[in-house]
């Protein structure tokens, strides 16, 4: 049963949370990407994300992404400065090789800090990375 359901390790998949400028807005924003840092594509990724601690949660937001190439990220949610003080959990279910993977990326409150960001060579610009 349940004890029978092999689920694979993710190994080069992971997230970043990176500083950007939003012209629009005149703000100063901090987003979440997700990469494949894999040899080939990645299909059908769906991700749970909220924020939480000892007294409040967020709602809970789905995000949906078809295909995810080879050596690629694509950027799917804006972290707002309320949410940013929160732990932030992302839940990452998707295909490769005909094979379902699962994982838990928990960002800790108060990660996102000028002083952490390194260069992240996927996306071309500095972030954090989350394994």
């Amino acid at each position: 049963m349940k004890k029978d359901i092999k689920i694979p390790k993710v190994a080069n998949v992971y997230l970043v949370i990176a500083p950007e400028y939003n012209d629009l807005f005149k703000t100063n924003d901090w987003n979440v990407y997700i990469v494949n840092d894999k040899n080939v594509d990645i299909d059908l990724v769906l991700i749970l994300s909220k924020g939480f601690d000892k007294n409040r949660e967020t709602a809970q937001m789905k995000h949906k992404i078809d295909l995810l190439p080879t050596k690629s990220a694509v950027k799917f949610e804006l972290m707002v400065e309320e949410v940013l003080v929160l732990d932030n959990e992302f839940k990452v279910t998707f295909f490769c090789e005909n094979k379902l993977f699962e994982k838990t990326y928990l960002i800790p409150a108060n990660t996102a800090k000028e002083s952490t960001l390194r260069m992240v060579k996927t996306i071309g610009k500095r972030g954090i990375v989350i394994n």
